[in-house]
């Protein structure tokens, strides 16, 4: 991608609205737009980020068995009714009536919607275990729309859904997500924490939460000193001195959410081995895909701009070329692209201290500068580093593709 066509264009100040790094840096370099308080759009470059982490997420639930699906966005009132979450999540839920009087909601989850379709064709113990998931947009009525893409009232979010014969095989399999989800966040880049939480308007049972510890965080965890593992604020029971305090964003949760609110409300039972009638156990299990984008800025970031993960970068390399018209950056352009090197290449005829400034506003993880003193080589940087050192175009490619 050539940075005269990218759209829209690095930004020299922040909205003044901003408060956290993630808000601040990604409209700044062109990553999201804001349309009102909760609600945002994914630009080109943010769209690519999440696209990344969406498919690392999509890896780690297709290795569990999971199903890729759509379901719809606008569900019926009486599918809710029959959980009673019509009254119970009113907080929460943004209703509508159409020109006809039907009262709908907009998603903000799926599960009375995959019970309904399971419902449909999940009969028999033969037919199980199942595991369905989707990435779709959510609409949740945050009284407090704030933090950048942390708390939105839109956003996107991947939702896997399991279905079971038994505790036990629900159980294990809560098991497998839980060290899947462990695995997404390791691979996205963060150092990850599981906490026993509260099960809000899910399920009355704990459940757990995947933080990430940042000062922008909006909940309080407690750690057992050397683990990785503790407990949500809201079921925390033992003493405060004997856990370490953190803030932390949550970007994942998982949900054991049995049968009694679910499968038996809403009438989803198979015939056992014996013959018998019995209600499908049900798991329940979230990953907020853009939230996972606002994280990574909030904790991997400097004064200058954000510095992206290698494995949701937009782009694998950010070339400058401060010999603007020079045909040198087009054939270094061309020899990445050659290689299957994401590039994103600055060839415009602005500053170099302007580019310069873009490159580490955007952060991608490497940065190329073709100029007067690099002659027939370019000169590598990498976005966490100071240290520069001049490199062949193909030592350079055979660096980023390793």
């Amino acid at each position: 991608m050539r940075y005269s066509q990218l759209f829209p264009k690095t930004l020299r100040e922040a909205p003044k609205s901003a408060i956290t790094a993630n808000h601040k840096f990604l409209v700044r370099a062109g990553f999201v737009d804001q349309l009102m308080a909760g609600s945002w759009t994914l630009l080109p470059m943010g769209w690519r980020v999440v696209g990344k982490i969406n498919q690392i997420i999509r890896e780690e639930m297709n290795n569990i068995g999971g199903q890729e699906m759509l379901m719809p966005l606008l569900h019926p009132k009486e599918i809710w009714n029959q959980t009673g979450r019509w009254e119970a999540a009113d907080e929460v839920m943004y209703k509508l009536k159409d020109t006809r009087g039907k009262e709908y909601a907009l998603s903000f989850t799926h599960e009375e919607i995959v019970m309904d379709l399971v419902k449909k064709f999940v009969h028999s113990y033969k037919d199980l275990p199942l595991a369905v998931y989707h990435f779709s947009t959510k609409f949740r009525n945050e009284l407090r729309a704030q933090g950048g893409v942390l708390r939105g009232r839109e956003f996107l979010m991947k939702d896997l859904y399991s279905l079971h014969v038994s505790e036990e095989d629900l159980m294990g399999y809560y098991e497998k997500v839980k060290q899947a989800y462990i695995k997404v966040f390791r691979r996205i880049g963060f150092d990850i924490y599981v906490t026993e939480a509260s099960g809000g308007v899910f399920t009355d049972k704990h459940t757990h939460e995947f933080q990430v510890v940042a000062d922008a965080g909006e909940d309080t965890i407690y750690i057992k000193p050397g683990t990785h593992e503790g407990f949500n604020k809201e079921v925390f029971e033992g003493r405060e001195e004997d856990y370490e305090v953190k803030r932390s964003i949550e970007v994942g949760n998982i949900f054991p959410l049995g049968v009694a609110k679910y499968a038996e409300k809403m009438g989803v039972y198979f015939t056992d081995k014996d013959g018998s009638k019995k209600p499908v156990w049900f798991g329940s299990y979230g990953i907020g895909s853009t939230r996972v984008m606002g994280t990574a800025v909030e904790v991997r970031h400097d004064d200058r701009g954000i510095i992206w993960p290698k494995s949701i970068a937009p782009y694998d390399v950010h070339l400058v070329n401060l010999r603007a018209g020079d045909q040198e950056g087009v054939r270094v352009y061309e020899g990445l692209q050659k290689a299957g090197v994401e590039v994103l290449y600055d060839e415009t005829d602005r500053s170099a201290g302007e580019k310069l400034a873009d490159a580490d506003l955007i952060g991608i993880p490497v940065r190329l500068v073709v100029s007067e003193k690099t002659g027939d080589k370019v000169e590598w940087k990498e976005r966490d580093k100071d240290r520069t050192e001049l490199l062949s175009v193909e030592e350079a490619i055979k660096r980023v593709v390793q």
